[in-house]
């Protein structure tokens, strides 16, 4: 089965997206915060990370340095879920795919399904 790491420090908008990934056919792991996602990272590589970048303890951006400079880690694809940030600008910064909240389970979805979908290692992410 094809995991999904969902980080993310709000525990309704967590819950939603695993119970919905999950129903979809995914393994889905969570973690409330960046530190929490790099320990999970250690143990069982996904084939996405799911980030929202406004956490305590260690946020999306701080999660993102780290992950980048991890030849282990570097390689996994990551989209940032943000409220607060232009999805747009975020991107650019972190040099990955963003989505704005509130977003559609669709749109989840598809980007999942880009990176995780048979025979995709995340390369066309």
């Amino acid at each position: 089965m094809t995991s999904v790491l969902v980080v993310e420090d709000d525990p309704d908008a967590r819950e939603l997206l695993r119970t919905a990934l999950a129903a979809e056919g995914y393994e889905v792991r969570t973690a409330a915060n960046g530190a929490d996602a790099l320990a999970s990272l250690r143990q069982e590589r996904p084939c996405i990370i799911l980030l929202d970048l406004m956490m305590p303890v260690m946020d999306g951006w701080a999660f993102r340095r780290e992950q980048v400079n991890d030849p282990d880690l570097s390689s996994i694809p990551v989209l940032c879920i943000t409220a607060v940030f232009d999805p747009e600008h975020v991107a650019r910064q972190l040099g990955l795919r963003c989505i704005r909240k509130p977003y559609r389970l669709e749109d989840v979805f598809g980007e999942v399904a880009a990176a995780c979908g048979p025979g995709n290692d995340g390369a066309s992410f």
